[in-house]
């Protein structure tokens, strides 16, 4: 009967520290494992290594915030987020391109996708992090 209990405290005490949950679509193993890193114990991170299968994972795992890469393989990350943004389920999720595109036009090109926010690779850590926080702004445990 302890046991039973302490699996019950334990569960308890796992949905009190839930993390709010970040989708990272990224094609690069190597940008999503320093993103990952960045944002360990912080944020719960799930990953997608395309737009197409961003799309899906924004869909069935319910991502408080998206971090977009733009260029990506069959879907790229600006047809990725004018989908998510006309999509009236998800429309609501920021979504922060972070990318290599580093350009005026690549930032326009991108908000007028519908990106909320636009870092640059190589992105520093505080300011990754700092950027979610400001969009996740009223949630519990960011």
């Amino acid at each position: 009967m302890a046991e039973a209990k302490r699996l019950v405290m334990d569960h308890r005490d796992q949905a009190a520290t839930k993390l709010p949950r970040v989708l990272y679509v990224e094609d690069s193993p190597q940008n999503r494992d320093v993103v990952r890193r960045y944002l360990h114990g912080l944020f719960d991170v799930i990953e997608a290594e395309d737009g197409e299968h961003g799309l899906e994972r924004a869909a069935s795992d319910s991502p408080e915030l998206i971090l977009m890469d733009l260029s990506l393989p069959r879907l790229d990350g600006w047809e990725a987020t004018r989908r998510l943004k006309a999509n009236q389920a998800l429309a609501g999720i920021p979504v922060i391109a972070l990318t290599a595109h580093a350009s005026r036009e690549d930032q326009v090109r991108a908000r007028s996708a519908g990106c909320d926010d636009f870092l640059t690779k190589p992105v520093d850590c505080d300011l990754l992090i700092g950027t979610i926080r400001r969009h996740l702004n009223g949630k519990a445990n960011v």
